[in-house]
């Protein structure tokens, strides 16, 4: 399995490319911006790790230009602690986001993660509800048979809830799911993204039928 590392830091990278090759994975390196984006077209890796604080073009920059043609996982690391950043970087395209320092062996399960995700993607279900098609597979939404474009948080939301439809998702699993992080707190981001999957979803999205909420606990995804 092929790893771009993307990051300036030449003794963190070159402790990363030792580590990786001895579990197995085929390491490319680029060590600012531009040079990831072109390594990612050129060498088409399986996974990316992505520092944020780089030369040229900064991570985000990285990741919207890499998600213009490539679905392919992204795993930040970064030294940058805050929500924000978490929130900028994940809601550009990012799957996950580890903090400087870490333990390499979170990092490795993190890695394991994602590639057994996309691996996953191949046999996944679709899910209905109203007018509405999910397709877990490809990653694609539509409504009464038009394409629905969803930004990365919004479809990582409607992922999970559609994943477990029927269920109640509490408010700290979705954080949790969305921001990988525990640290990350409700700060209306939830209602946010929700208002506007009804906005997208919904035929009344003031008197949702299938986005529910659930007052004081979370939210639940009718399919019925």
């Amino acid at each position: 399995m092929k790893v771009l590392i993307a990051d300036d830091d030449p003794q963190l990278v070159r402790a990363l490319r030792i580590t990786l090759a001895a579990h197995g994975y085929d390491v490319v390196a680029a060590a600012d911006g531009a040079a990831a984006i072109a390594a990612a077209a050129q060498t088409h890796p399986d996974l990316v790790l992505l520092d944020l604080g780089m030369p040229r073009l900064d991570g985000v920059q990285v990741i919207e230009a890499i998600r213009g043609w490539s679905s392919v996982p992204i795993l930040v690391v970064s030294g940058r602690t805050g929500s924000a950043d978490k929130v900028d970087a994940l809601d550009a395209g990012a799957d996950d986001y580890v903090t400087k320092p870490f333990q390499i062996d979170e990092l490795l399960a993190r890695l394991r993660a994602l590639s057994r995700r996309q691996v996953a993607t191949t046999d996944e279900p679709t899910v209905r509800f109203g007018d509405v098609v999910v397709d877990l597979a490809a990653k694609s939404v539509t409504r009464a048979g038009a394409t629905v474009h969803l930004t990365p948080t919004e479809w990582r939301m409607l992922e999970f809830l559609a994943r477990n439809p029927g269920a109640l998702v509490t408010r700290q699993t979705l954080l949790k799911e969305i921001w990988a992080s525990d640290q990350v707190s409700d700060s209306g981001y939830l209602r946010l993204y929700v208002s506007q999957l009804r906005k997208k979803l919904e035929r009344d999205p003031a008197h949702p039928a299938h986005l529910l909420t659930e007052s004081g606990m979370g939210y639940r995804l009718v399919t019925g």
